[in-house]
């Protein structure tokens, strides 16, 4: 044979070669850089995870579908890249949408892949395995969702969906994959070139001239001025401009949950420990990625002091986010880091830091507070409350800055976010915007495999009992998660009664003394049953020295915790049901 003649005959069996939607739908995710997959087997996907897993990738399979999901959205948070959520159909995908809406309203990159019926048969409503119109659920709760259909497609899907995950404001997207389409073969070759790789997703939005010249007069004329920093700006992973930012202003700031160690919670300009006296005092409040939102009470109200006094600026690549609860006297629309470039570019060596007179009295008051709390994070009572627990989990953070700690429940949440220092950018996760519970193991989870540094998992024992199963996640993949749960048995309290006088428990009430340590025992992991400071020290230090699976059961006293964390508030009341239930006010 020739040699013109050979390669021909290697030109066509070249092109007799086939590959099928599964491949492409791994070829294409990894081709933009995604290698990880969280998710729940089943039809239709079964298969998928198993050939991603054989392809190189990191397939991580969860006991249910929203905590993949959780874990998903956290991967997005830390990486700056989607997290990518797999689910099997209908209730699969329902579990999952949860935590795409989770990703969405937190701003947070992830794809939610999940199979589905065949549209033929879903739009006659015939009667399908699981049929269900996902495409049209999904579209209210995501940034953005697509589905595909023919393989020669796929190439475009996850293209598409990468992109409108990334861009802008980040966000959660659906992607729509029927079973079909993964047993959909076509040629090889003309499949390579049908896939796409995103370039530039995300590129830096740079503010206006006007607008930063608007928004250094404003800041410039500030008596009294305040910085909130968002989990937006931890997000932007532009962690040295940002210090840069803050140091040459010279305000205090104000850094929300999930911001907490962009600035170390120990510099001497935050100012965490006098929340209520910024938020009242404050004349002028610059946002860098934050949201006036319930979780600063809309910027009145509740600690803001009087209405219309202060002044706004607002850092936000989201244009519409501007003027959504107060006005903004100077928005700034761009990306974190083009912003504070820009704004410290504009101030130059000329800035004129706040009088001494504010700054001095703000450091002052968190001094008095740091010193006035730390008595009540020293005891050793049995059993503990909740500040002598949590004086342990600080002193074990500050020991280890690298840990990320995970934290949800009611008052295990808020007063952990208030006393726990965080030292170094995107260490700690919680419940996010929605305030919501059962992200905590998915999202320990994806904190251990997209970083690799110990996690710390502190629990209410209620949010606990959302996502407890996938403690065996972490036992099956060997990840190094130490549990705590603060076990008070109940909601907010454990002590609460039955107001009828029945015999059932209070609605408020789980089983006393139960031991949810003997759970990861089960597994495999270990599990520490603890009463007192002392013991949980102990117990968490073994846990850090050995990386194992851990879980700790801290006992609380059942009166140490309150009503709803701190946001009792939102809570309905009426003049009736105060007068039919006196107890309610105990």
């Amino acid at each position: 044979m020739t040699e013109t003649a050979a390669a021909q005959a290697t030109q066509e069996a070249a092109s007799l070669e086939l590959t099928d939607g599964f491949h492409l739908l791994i070829d294409a995710l990894k081709l933009n850089d995604i290698n990880t997959i969280y998710n729940v087997p089943g039809i239709p996907i079964t298969d998928l995870g198993r050939y991603a897993q054989a392809q190189g990738m990191r397939v991580l399979s969860f006991r249910h579908e929203q905590h993949a999901g959780y874990a998903a959205a956290a991967a997005g948070f830390l990486t700056k890249k989607p997290g990518v959520c797999m689910t099997v159909s209908a209730p699969g995908f329902l579990n999952g949408l949860t935590a795409l809406a989770h990703a969405t309203t937190n701003c947070w990159p992830m794809i939610l892949i999940s199979g589905s019926s065949e549209r033929e048969v879903v739009d006659l409503q015939r009667g399908d395995y699981e049929e269900m119109d996902q495409l049209a659920i999904a579209r209210p709760h995501a940034k953005a969702a697509y589905r595909i259909l023919h393989a020669k497609d796929i190439g475009l899907g996850v293209a598409r969906a990468v992109r409108a995950a990334l861009a802008g404001r980040p966000g959660g997207v659906y992607l729509d994959v029927p079973g079909a389409l993964l047993g959909q073969v076509m040629d090889a070759v003309e499949g390579e070139k049908s896939l796409i790789k995103v370039v530039d997703p995300n590129p830096a939005s740079v503010p206006g001239a006007d607008a930063v010249a608007r928004a250094v007069d404003v800041l410039s004329a500030a008596r009294k001025p305040l910085i909130i920093i968002g989990k937006g700006a931890a997000y932007a992973q532009c962690d040295d401009k940002m210090r840069e930012l803050v140091e040459t202003l010279g305000f205090p700031y104000l850094p929300m949950s999930m911001a907490k160690g962009l600035l170390p919670d120990t510099h001497e300009l935050c100012a965490s420990a006098a929340r209520s006296l910024v938020l009242k005092e404050s004349d002028c409040v610059l946002l860098i990625g934050a949201r006036l939102n319930w979780l600063l009470s809309h910027g009145e109200g509740r600690g803001w002091g009087e209405k219309g006094g202060k002044s706004f600026v607002q850092i936000d690549i989201e244009a519409t986010e501007m003027d959504s609860n107060q006005p903004i006297a100077a928005p700034l629309i761009g990306d974190v880091e083009s912003c504070a470039t820009a704004l410290l570019d504009a101030i130059g060596g000329n800035w004129k830091k706040p009088d001494e007179s504010w700054t001095g009295a703000v450091r002052a008051k968190v001094v008095g507070n740091v010193e006035k709390m730390a008595p009540r994070l020293q005891n050793n009572n049995s059993p503990m409350d909740y500040h002598s627990a949590l004086g342990v989990v600080k002193q074990a953070i500050a020991d280890h800055p690298d840990t990320i700690l995970v934290n949800e429940g009611a008052n295990a949440l808020d007063q952990a976010r208030s006393i726990v220092d965080i030292h170094k950018p995107r260490k700690r996760l919680d419940v996010g915007t929605w305030g919501i519970m059962g992200i905590g193991m998915g999202s320990a989870v994806a904190a251990a495999v997209e970083t690799g540094n110990q996690v710390l998992a502190v629990e209410g024992d209620s949010a606990f009992g959302f996502c407890g199963m996938e403690v065996e996640t972490i036992c099956r993949y060997k990840l190094p998660v130490c549990v705590v749960i603060m076990n008070n048995n109940g909601i907010y309290r454990g002590d609460n009664e039955n107001w009828s006088g029945g015999e059932d428990p209070a609605t408020t009430s789980f089983v006393p003394d139960s031991r949810y340590d003997m759970m990861m025992q089960a597994f495999g992991g270990v599990g520490a049953h603890v009463t007192n400071a002392d013991e949980l020290r102990q117990a968490i230090a073994e846990a850090f020295a050995s990386r194992k699976p851990t879980l700790i059961n801290a006992v609380i006293d059942p009166a140490a915790g309150k009503e709803s964390g701190n946001i009792g508030n939102l809570n309905p009341q009426s003049v009736v049901a105060q007068a039919r239930y006196p107890q309610a006010g105990k």
